[in-house]
């Protein structure tokens, strides 16, 4: 950790001199979670192996722990949920990001007696994007690299929220706290919010969705590159189904926008504050008990997946990066075909060439047994194939 850091992103955001000398900043996070004075624990590194070794300092020192990290809830989430119950403490994903509001409206639907057909989020997408490297994404920003630079703007962060990347890491962390089936695979259909209940319902009925009751991400682009009327680029939603004569008058009378049977509608919210409204969750954590969401079986993955054709010997830049974007897929699916997931596929070498569009398995790579996350991930890859 860096302290100075730390402390010049406090003042940027309006502490006082007064307010800092009250902070004790540390440089090593198990000293701050070890800490007397700490009860609830927030991880933003980003770093799935940080995430994996602070949620398990957390369950030894018995602090609850809100994971902003959801790149580490993708790669051992329910293994870490898991160790946290048994340790008596709270694994929570973080108010303010899109899961944990996904997870809101999925309960929300839930509780109120509705069938859950679909929950995600919208992002700005087209195909084309999959192949972004961290060189090639400012223009679809509209900026120019000076522009990003001036701006403080790290390239291959923004890179993967650009290639999918982002979106499969957040669709599975959310499959995994609802039960909603993972696709093989986001499509990122082209859509507004009136259209909703239209699009995203199951093929059956005239709707895009392989699985009555998954997550999907849409876009706020149509494929020619033209704006979606109305679009959800920085919400999230969930559609639902009545399931009775009464229900669906009941949409109609209140004035719900429905599919053109009636029997499908939606709820979204339309923006995601971020760190803003992390102290919901910090609050329902400490004060109730309660996460706001947290991961309850291994049911969806993200597989690293080739941008483009790979030599042997190339060394994979992870998340965002110039050699891999993660792909959403059923957690059966990734075990059975030997995914390398996209959280552990940083600094590594591959043995084999990969082709573009394919995914990176296991035995494609020189990984490092020893490595402490790749052993919390293959013991959890061993628990669900024992469950199986």
């Amino acid at each position: 950790l860096d302290p100075a850091r730390a402390r010049g992103a406090l003042a940027h955001v309006g502490w006082t001199e007064a307010e800092l000398r009250e902070v004790r900043f540390v440089d090593r996070g198990e000293e701050l979670i070890a800490s007397e004075r700490v009860e609830v624990v927030i991880d933003a590194t980003g770093s799935p192996a940080a995430g994996i070794a602070h949620v398990l300092a957390c369950c030894e020192h018995r602090k609850h722990v809100v994971m902003v990290n959801v790149e580490a809830d993708a790669l051992a989430g329910p293994l870490l949920a898991q160790r946290a119950r048994e340790a008596g403490i709270v694994y929570s994903l973080a108010y303010g990001d899109q899961p944990a509001l996904m997870c809101e409206l999925v309960d929300w639907a839930r509780a109120a007696g509705f069938e859950v057909i679909a929950a995600g989020k919208g992002t700005k997408y087209l195909p084309a994007y999959h192949a972004s490297t961290p060189d090639t994404v400012w223009q679809h920003y509209g900026l120019t690299p000076e522009e990003a630079r001036l701006g403080g703007l790290n390239a291959q962060m923004f890179n993967s929220f650009l290639d999918g990347t982002k979106s499969a890491i957040e669709m599975a962390a959310v499959a995994n706290a609802t039960g909603l089936a993972a696709p093989e695979g986001l499509t990122f259909p082209p859509c507004g919010v009136d259209d909703l209940a239209r699009v995203l319902r199951p093929q059956a009925d005239g709707g895009l969705l392989a699985h009555r009751g998954q997550v999907e991400v849409i876009s706020s682009l149509e494929r020619d590159g033209r704006p979606v009327f109305r679009d959800l680029r920085w919400g999230v939603y969930v559609v639902f189904a009545g399931g009775s004569d009464y229900v669906e008058r009941c949409f109609k009378e209140y004035g719900l926008v429905t599919d053109p049977s009636g029997r499908y509608s939606a709820m979204y919210k339309p923006y995601h504050l971020i760190g803003l409204e992390l102290g919901i969750s910090v609050a329902s954590v400490g004060l109730r008990g309660e996460p706001t969401g947290a991961p309850q079986a291994f049911s969806a993955d993200v597989v690293a997946t080739a941008k483009r054709d790979l030599a042997a010997g190339e060394m994979l830049d992870g998340e965002g990066g110039f050699t891999v974007y993660g792909k959403l897929r059923s957690a059966a699916a990734s075990l059975a075909d030997g995914g390398l997931p996209l959280g552990l596929a940083h600094k590594v070498h591959l043995r084999r060439p990969v082709a573009a569009g394919q995914p990176v398995r296991w035995d494609d790579v020189e990984i490092d047994v020893s490595d402490r996350s790749v052993q919390f991930r293959r013991e959890m890859e061993r628990i669900a194939a024992q469950r199986a």
